[in-house]
């Protein structure tokens, strides 16, 4: 064969090879190669076009069974980071002002008339940004399971696009100028310094942040508490030449306002690599994920798709499982995908789990029934957590996630009883509960709870407190003669259980949405978007409540409140809710 002619075949080859793996494979790591990590000293333009080919193939892609964690090291970047689907952006500072980025972070991509009601799915961390843009402040326009946490947004951010959104989250953030939404349905706020906030429609919660709008109620849906009773931060990576990856804990904090990193490194424990083992989807399973955890290591899930025939197993305390880049657990025989043992200090934080095709009867478990240690010291906290049943695969599930160990701190849940995608059917993606909790002192900062068949929230436990919730009843009940709770139409979104004596709950949103035809003939309707009992330790401030398309709600709590009807905004103060707040 001729020299030209193999060079001109060679150049054909090259040319025939997938455009992402040309790009994005030099920057895979010890992760796998779907943790992409980027070096300041790198040149920015082909960072550039890594960080467009991510976006490219994770834009729209809903239900996607790719996974991505982009890795920024300490350094100053020009880059316009695009966060998608399944994308998750990480600075790996101590602080964010270690990983400035001129430029964006940002989530633009919408759905027809710019909503971003199902922009879900994503997250960005620890960065500085300096906004670099056309527009005229930067967006993260996001809806659930979208969150921003460590960031310092030198300027102005805004959490939609002018169309619809259903978000979202701010944690342990500071943004110098306005922060806000357009037509936003609800957003929660912890931690955090905002220069201001403007807008949203029907529930904004802000819990010990500097710079919260003045309450208005029911002027306007806006719930404000002071303080964050009990917090630990959520782990995240970080990187030094001198020592390379490392996991950093932040301390548990009591009644705290602002965030955790201003001025100085925060307090915390640093845990090296070595103490890690590194779970990839390729070649882990429960049995190998297991080992390792029962040896004594610590766990990082990568980015992909595990399938588990049994559950992952935490059975020793202080243990910690980190995710990168959403990295989806799914039970195949009716299993559950995790189970947490009644141990201190464990942190699981960063993780997915799909409902798999076999029944099961809980997702995530927490504890087991009865559980009676206190963990006062040092609690089990759970950080971004997401469950879904249906949506990427017609799965079902009784329960999402059962919390049955004391003291337990959630940091931002969502579980989703998928409204539309695989398997979206009142007889198909079956599931009664998204959480109950049985534990006693348990804390819950940002829980979305949505559609599920029968109490979505049910709270068992005493001392219990949730600070934001969201929550929309299911869509498509067929009638009140199938969905009833003893006679009663339908079921409580949040429902306390009648033995339980002290409860708080503040910034509630519970909202209907009914469709379908047999919904339609059927007049199917909700008598108490809540339930809880009239006892003197029983605190809720401020419910909102909406109803769309079809039917609506009768009551607000426990009989009482105006009926919602399809376009009334309703908002009601609530029970008790003069009662001052518990400190910790």
């Amino acid at each position: 064969m001729k020299v030209i002619q193999i060079i001109w075949l060679l150049l054909f080859v090259a040319s025939c090879q997938p455009k992402d793996k040309v790009r994005i494979e030099p920057h895979s790591s010890e992760f796998g190669d779907k943790v992409l990590v980027f070096d300041s000293e790198m040149d920015q333009i082909e960072l550039q076009k890594v960080i467009d080919e991510v976006h490219r193939k994770q834009a729209g892609q809903e239900f996607s069974d790719q996974r991505y964690a982009l890795l920024f090291k300490p350094g100053s970047y020009n880059l316009d980071i695009t966060v998608d689907f399944y994308v998750q952006a990480l600075g790996l500072g101590r602080i964010p002002g270690e990983t400035s980025i001129h430029g964006a972070v940002q989530s633009v991509h919408t759905s027809k008339n710019n909503n971003v009601t199902t922009q879900f799915w994503r997250g960005a961390e620890n960065f500085k940004i300096y906004p670099d843009t056309t527009e005229p402040w930067l967006f993260w326009a996001v809806s659930q399971a979208a969150p921003m946490r460590r960031m310092h947004i030198i300027g102005d951010v805004n959490f939609d696009k002018g169309g619809w959104g259903s978000g979202g989250v701010l944690a342990n953030s500071i943004v110098t100028g306005r922060a806000g939404l357009t037509t936003g349905q609800q957003w929660f706020t912890r931690n955090s310094e905002l220069g201001s906030w403007e807008g949203g429609n029907w529930n904004r919660v802000f819990v010990g942040v500097k710079g919260a709008p003045d309450i208005n109620w029911p002027e306007k849906p806006v719930t404000v508490v002071d303080e964050v009773p009990i917090i630990r931060g959520k782990p995240f990576l970080t990187y030094s030449d001198e020592s390379g990856y490392a996991v950093f804990v932040p301390e548990l904090k009591h009644n705290s306002t602002g965030v955790s990193w201003k001025n100085e490194k925060e307090a915390g424990e640093e845990i090296p690599m070595d103490e890690f083992y590194i779970a990839k989807p390729e070649k882990d399973n429960a049995s190998t994920i297991n080992k390792a955890l029962s040896s004594g290591k610590h766990l990082i899930f990568t980015p992909g798709i595990y399938e588990l025939n049994k559950a992952v197993m935490v059975e020793k305390p202080n243990t910690i499982l980190l995710g990168l880049g959403l990295p989806t657990l799914i039970p195949l025989k009716g299993n559950s995908a995790l189970k947490i043992s009644d141990e201190e200090g464990v942190i699981v934080a960063g993780i997915m789990v799909d409902a798999g095709l076999e029944e099961s009867e809980v997702l995530i478990q927490v504890g087991k029934s009865k559980s009676t240690n206190d963990h006062a010291e040092n609690p089990i906290s759970l950080h971004d957590i997401y469950c879904r049943v249906g949506g990427a695969l017609a799965g079902t599930a009784k329960m999402c996630m059962e919390i049955n160990a004391n003291r337990v701190i959630g940091d931002h849940f969502w579980l989703w009883r998928a409204d539309h995608g695989e398997g979206a059917d009142w007889m198909v993606n079956k599931s009664a509960h998204g959480l109950i909790v049985n534990g006693n002192d348990v804390t819950v900062y940002g829980l979305f709870n949505e559609h599920f068949q029968s109490y979505q929230t049910w709270w068992k436990g005493e001392k219990g407190r949730v600070y934001f919730y969201q929550s929309e009843i299911p869509y498509e009940p067929p009638s009140n003669e199938v969905w009833n709770d003893e006679g009663l139409p339908g079921y409580a979104s949040y429902k306390v259980a009648d033995h339980v004596e002290e409860h708080q709950a503040w910034g509630l949103g519970i909202y209907s949405f009914f469709r379908g035809e047999e919904t339609e003939k059927n007049n199917v309707r909700l008598e108490n978007a809540m339930e809880v009992p009239e006892k003197p330790g029983i605190q809720i401030t401020h419910i909102s409540t909406f109803a769309g398309r079809l039917g609506g709600m009768n009551h607000i709590l426990n009989g009482k409140g105006p009926a919602t009807n399809i376009g009334e905004l309703n908002l009601y103060d609530g029970w008790n809710n003069d009662e001052p707040v518990i400190k910790e």
